[in-house]
């Protein structure tokens, strides 16, 4: 089947090389015999001339039967010229190697997506068949978890050209990159019809120190560790697994970059409307210490709301902070200043430790 880059290529000009069968010209003939070991064509001389098995393809083949048919037109390169017999030997693995790397260049030049077979494994990567020429995908452009190469022979795989050098027989492709071009594509079509604030589903497929990958729609949107919960989290795994379906809200998109940020919590109860009629200054409370701060201590004291206990209310005495308190710790305390439409809580134990004495002495 002719492609649309056989046909848009310059007609070579058969009129001046038709009958002269100098080596090193291109001709066309007409193909009159195949078998295993070679192909017979007629190109106007005085016999038929000879395509051996070695100059059919460029992929190797023991046969010629099945890349050659009785009557096809195809066009050859002159090889030698005619021996006592009148027969030329012809190549039309050279011709198609002239026409593949032409066709590879175009889609080098153009940054085109090409699809390509596996044809083998080597040490490093696989070979493809492009063009009716060799290309290689390093393992490390391949985007897929494959437990041998092998697997994939046989398969036709999305391909970018990243590196092409015909003089150097070199031709290096990047299954990574096209579907990083493809994934783009589907980007901006998915993003352009997202609007903030919607409440979409999606399948969790990575989660990272920074949060976790939601597929939507064919497209990853990020998921921040800070959007996950209101609760303090030192990794997305405490409350979410790969592979797990769920519900998030929109709530950035960035139209620019084609980026979507996703809100797990914003579709829950925000706690710190509660704690407005839980708690109130000067009350004691208790709490568990999440996080240690250069300028003090965070305690949750209800779920998903965190208070500070500033280093100086710790104590009368100085000290240091790692050595008074640990992550994880209870402590009792009193609540010294209560803003919570500021979301913001101050804590001190050394209140807490100055009432006990005086209680102690009454």
């Amino acid at each position: 089947m002719i492609t649309e880059q056989e046909q848009a290529l310059e007609p070579i000009d058969y009129d001046s090389t038709f009958v002269d069968l100098t080596p090193g010209r291109i001709v066309k003939g007409i193909v009159v015999k195949v078998d295993s070991t070679e192909a017979l064509v007629d190109v106007g001389g005085k016999s038929e001339g000879i395509v051996p098995l070695r100059e059919i393809s460029n992929t190797p083949t023991n046969t010629a039967i099945g890349h050659m048919t009785v009557g096809e037109e195809i066009e050859l390169f002159i090889l030698r010229e005619e021996n006592e017999d009148g027969q030329v030997t012809l190549s039309k693995r050279r011709v198609d190697q002239a026409r593949g790397w032409h066709y590879a260049m175009d889609d080098f030049e153009a940054n085109k997506i090409v699809r390509a077979k596996v044809v083998g494994v080597v040490k490093g990567g696989v070979l493809v068949d492009i063009h009716r020429i060799r290309g290689f995908v390093p393992a490390s452009q391949l985007r897929m978890q494959l437990d041998s190469l092998d697997d994939i022979v046989g398969e036709e795989l999305p391909l970018k050209i990243i590196e092409i050098d015909q003089r150097r027989n070199k031709l290096i492709l990047s299954h990574r990159k096209a579907l990083e071009d493809e994934r783009s594509a589907l980007r901006a079509e998915v993003v352009a019809n997202l609007i903030e604030g919607n409440i979409i589903t999606g399948k969790i497929v990575r989660l990272v120190d920074f949060g976790a990958f939601i597929d939507v729609g064919g497209i990853d949107g990020l998921l921040p560790i800070s959007e996950i919960s209101w609760r303090r989290i030192s990794h997305p795994s405490e409350v979410l697994q790969v592979g797990q379906e769920i519900t998030v809200k929109i709530f950035k998109i960035d139209r620019e970059l084609n980026r979507i940020s996703l809100s797990l919590k914003q579709l829950q109860e925000d706690p710190w409307e509660k704690v407005v009629h839980l708690f109130h200054e000067g009350e004691r409370i208790k709490g568990r210490i999440t996080k240690l701060a250069p300028f003090g201590a965070f305690v949750e004291i209800a779920e998903g709301v965190e208070a500070l206990l500033p280093t100086m209310e710790i104590s009368d005495q100085p000290i240091k902070l790692q050595e008074a308190v640990t992550i994880g710790q209870e402590i009792e305390a009193i609540i010294k200043r209560f803003r919570p439409q500021e979301r913001k809580i101050s804590l001190s134990t050394k209140d807490a430790q100055r009432q006990d004495a005086e209680d102690a002495g009454e």
